[in-house]
């Protein structure tokens, strides 16, 4: 079965990643084929098929697979959205007001039991405990990446079972800029800050990186103070609407209320935007329900599904 087939990266779509991608793996020479490998990589993300799983075609599922863990823990994943993202910053293409929303992610019951540890990283032996660049979350107690949870995997407890959060901001495009990952049973709030200092849009020349976008649109879910500071403190114009709680304290305080918090109506109207990249993330099974184990692995799936987007939008 030749090249073409469904879920492979056209040639225009593979041209636009090989200059990024890396050249060795920093322990046995060079890698084999990059496109071999993500096509079996981006085959998976929208079928949920098992690793053991994937057509011959793709060659030996475990090279797929640990290629996959790796670029993952490495941040491999990340750079390459962050590339992305660069060429199209670069032709004008992103709409800089942001919107700000999470899902949740029923997991299967698979992706529970992983064992303790830190994701191993090239070049160190099983038991070594590293700390993995980009991600803060990893400890010198040797907790894993991918956020808080029953053992920092992102997994917790809610009625339905357990759950994973994603939260996520996007472009008036309906295209992820950064995402970060949770247990399902976090609030929204407590990750409204991280998610925007995720957002690193690199310049293709000299300059710093974009990091602010233009305004910052969300659910009454961040209608909070320290939302309300965090964008105030960063001078990025923001349209909250005030929780009906909230707005009854404050009109039976009277003149103490202080002034209601304002909300543009017309740039609210926009929000609707990260609810539509969701949509087209969860379009993938890989994403719609976590077969992974380790949570820094699922957020290199959830990484990248989002670079598809990109790709093809």
């Amino acid at each position: 079965m030749g090249r073409g087939e469904r879920g492979d990266l056209p040639d225009a779509e593979w041209e636009r990643l090989r200059p990024f991608l890396p050249v060795s793996n920093g322990r046995c020479g060079r890698w084999r084929d990059h496109r071999q490998v993500i096509d079996g990589i981006l085959h998976r993300v929208p079928t949920g098929v098992h690793w053991r799983d994937l057509p011959k075609r793709f060659g030996p599922w475990k090279t797929v697979y640990e290629r996959h863990r790796l670029w993952s823990a490495d941040g491999t994943w990340e750079r390459l959205l962050q590339q992305v993202q660069a060429a199209a910053d670069a032709a004008g293409e992103i709409d800089w007001d942001v919107s700000v929303d999470s899902t949740i992610v029923r997991a299967h019951q698979h992706a529970a039991g992983a064992r303790m540890g830190p994701p191993p990283a090239p070049g160190a032996s099983k038991g070594d405990k590293v700390r993995t660049p980009g991600r803060d979350t990893v400890a010198e107690s040797g907790r894993p990446p991918g956020g808080g949870g029953e053992r920092g995997e992102s997994l917790g407890r809610s009625r339905g079972g357990f759950t994973t959060k994603i939260y996520l901001s996007a472009d008036g495009r309906c295209r992820p800029l950064s995402l970060v990952l949770t247990a399902g049973q976090r609030a929204d709030c407590t990750q409204f800050a991280p998610v925007l200092e995720k957002i690193r849009v690199p310049r293709l020349g000299s300059g710093r990186p974009r990091t602010k976008p233009d305004s910052v649109a969300a659910d009454k879910g961040y209608s909070n103070r320290p939302c309300r500071e965090y964008l105030r403190r960063r001078g990025i114009r923001h349209a909250i609407p005030e929780k009906t709680d909230s707005r009854a304290v404050r009109l039976r305080k009277g003149s103490r209320g202080g002034r209601p918090p304002g909300c543009d109506e017309e740039r609210y109207k926009k929000s609707n935007t990260v609810e539509r990249a969701i949509n087209r993330l969860k379009n993938s099974r890989a994403l719609a329900t976590r077969y992974d184990k380790r949570g820094y692995v699922f957020l290199g799936t959830v990484t990248a599904a989002a670079i598809v987007v990109w790709l093809r939008t």
